[in-house]
């Protein structure tokens, strides 16, 4: 797990991190007892169960299954390798670590996301210069200002031109020697047969930040009627659009005061809402809104408005975004603006408080579908048919029954209908979809010997209980466990396995647990021993040594009608041999039976 980077030194970031500070940048975690609880952002969910503890330095989700400690956290939420997670964190706890070798892929993505990163700063830092400090930045200046952009706004986003010409990019980063090859990979500069052309000129440019306030990928405007009227950077290793909302990353402060983010679809929008004081906000690039989207908003609010122009651009982007918006978070509304008006014109002719005022009418999800549908297809007998069959589809994939009884009311309500003519719309859809229902689960019940769940299932109960106690009070745990040699009469080697570790693990106190997580490599293992570690047993001696001692006497008596099974299948083969052996063992098995266990202390007797 470490790669090449001292042990030392991974014990040292682990001493010092803080998963709920690293956790609590992208996830919105609130307190509820001993552990903190969130929106997970690996799968889609409304009920939080992603769970982090902070005295055992571990997350865990108990809808997906995913788990692990700080690094495995920064290493799953933004696709980077552990020796990538282990220097962020080295970094911004103050601790330093010398370079050694990796392997040459992990060099690699190193260093092609340090040579991204790096030049998109150069260029950032460029275009912003030549607004400012150019002649050749006067008219894009002047095309800002006249649109109501601050030059306080512009420092703040560092906002640039790029300037008229093929190669003006080529030729500062030539000049300073830096990689013509990283800026290709970093989509600002495009290869042609003898050389290299910039891809954005004569081009407003928004650099596109990450939380980390790393620059990204830049979105280039043009200030004519040429197209495409916004140019984006291509995909890259640390650009993704349909994960990236243009401007959180100064605004996810005011989104968790909220709790509430408005989206909207362009730079200059958010710009007019940012400036206008109404900093809760992002924008896609256009894009609708995708999961990924969503994912990333769940560590700063839970309520999204999504602001749309009236056009039928408008309605058809913020329909796209609604199956999304609704699926994942808590409360999702749509704010349509009055017909001629986009947030940045709304808000220089009314006002951010206007606007505010407005987006309190923000109408919800399905009062959106259903004005929609409406506005589309009339209330004429053909137009509310069209409207019932338009807003089936979203009704069906309604799980909650009063949510559903409730919807359906509303829509019979709008269009004039019976209540239960929507219902059996619905029904009709639903019965000409369904399938055979599925009998997996009951033929591999059926296949099994009879009484074999029964055995198995408090079994497998009984050895999670151990290695849950074990990872939840190591000290007080082990010298039972080591004693008694329980960990050989396991069944389950996964949890044989993890019982294993937790004897040799060399990590001691509340952070026990993540260094066992720093070295178990296995995902299914890891997995499991964050879910163990979540639960919040009280340990007593007595009831730890009950335990143990049904537990053996469970295997005993399992080994014992096995061995009575062979026995007559070995008279029934007149196999003397064999018998005479597996006697011999029954016989062993009685005296060992005549034994009582020892305690948990010093070795006496129970």
């Amino acid at each position: 797990m470490t790669g090449s980077i001292a042990e030392e030194k991974i014990n040292a970031i682990r001493n010092v991190a803080d998963i709920i500070d690293i956790v609590s940048e992208t996830v919105l975690l609130k307190k509820a007892g001993a552990n903190h609880i969130g929106l997970c952002p690996f799968h889609s969910e409304k009920t939080p169960s992603f769970t982090v503890r902070h005295d055992k330095q571990i997350f865990h989700c108990f809808g997906c299954g995913i788990g692990g400690d700080v690094f495995s956290f920064l290493m799953k939420n933004e696709g980077i390798s552990f020796p990538e997670a282990a220097r962020k964190l080295a970094r911004r706890y103050g601790i330093e670590i010398p370079d050694r070798s990796f392997s040459p892929e992990q060099d690699r993505l190193i260093r092609e996301r340090e040579e991204l990163l790096a030049v998109n700063q150069i260029a950032m830092e460029y275009y912003h210069g030549i607004l400012l400090e150019q002649t050749a930045g006067k008219k894009a200046l002047a095309y800002l200002t006249g649109r109501g952009i601050s030059t306080e706004t512009i420092q703040k986003f560092r906002l640039g031109y790029a300037p008229a010409g093929w190669d003006q990019l080529v030729k500062f980063l030539g000049g300073k020697r830096l990689s013509l090859k990283s800026a290709e990979n970093a989509g600002l500069i495009t290869a042609k047969q003898n050389g290299y052309y910039d891809r954005f000129r004569s081009r407003i440019m928004f650099p596109i930040m990450n939380i980390s306030n790393q620059v990204i990928a830049f979105g280039g405007r043009v200030m004519d009627d040429a197209l495409p009227k916004y140019l984006n950077s291509p995909e890259t290793p640390i650009f993704h659009k349909s994960r990236t909302l243009y401007g959180l990353h100064l605004a996810k402060k005011k989104c968790r005061e909220s709790d509430s983010i408005f989206i909207v679809e362009g730079y200059m929008d958010f710009l007019a809402l940012f400036q206008g004081g109404i900093e809760n906000a992002a924008a896609t690039l256009g894009t609708a809104m995708t999961s990924e989207h969503i994912r990333s908003l769940k560590g700063f609010a839970s309520k999204a408005i999504l602001v749309y122009d009236s056009d039928q651009a408008g309605l058809k982007a913020a329909q796209r975004s609604i199956a999304v918006m609704n699926k994942d978070l808590k409360e999702s509304r749509i704010l349509v603006l009055p017909a001629g008006y986009d947030p940045d014109s709304y808000i220089k002719e009314f006002g951010p408080r206007e606007f505010q005022r407005h987006a309190e009418k923000a109408l919800g999800v399905f009062e959106f579908l259903v004005e929609s549908a409406v506005k589309k297809h009339g209330l004429s007998i053909e137009g509310k048919l069209r409207v019932i069959a338009e807003l089936e589809t979203y009704l069906v994939s309604v799980k909650d029954s009063l949510d559903l009884a409730l919807y359906s009311k509303e829509l019979a309500e709008r269009i004039q209908v019976d209540q239960q003519t929507v219902l059996d719309a619905m029904r009709r859809r639903l019965q000409s979809k369904e399938g055979p229902r599925p009998a997996a689960i009951q033929a591999a019940d059926s296949r099994m010997p009879e009484g074999a769940l029964r055995q198995a299932v408090p079994r497998n109960r009984m050895e999670r209980r151990i290695i849950a106690k074990m990872i939840q009070f190591p000290e007080k745990t082990i010298p039972l466990i080591e004693s008694e040699n329980v960990l050989n009469y396991f069944e389950d080697q996964i949890l044989k396995s993890i019982g294993t570790g937790i004897m040799t693990c060399n990590g001691s106190g509340a952070r026990k647990t993540a260094q066992l997580l720093g070295e178990t490599a296995n995902p299914e293992q890891r997995r499991l021993i964050t879910s163990l570690a979540m639960g919040e047993e009280p340990f007593h001696a007595e009831g730890w040594c009950r335990l143990i001692r049904q537990f053996i006497e469970s295997h005993k008596k399992h080994l014992g009608k096995a061995l009575s099974k062979k026995i007559k299948e070995a008279e029934a083969a007149h196999d003397q041999e064999g018998l005479i052996r597996l006697l011999t063992e029954k016989q062993r098995q009685i005296s060992e039976k005549q034994l009582k266990p020892k305690d948990a202390s010093g070795g006496k007797r129970l």
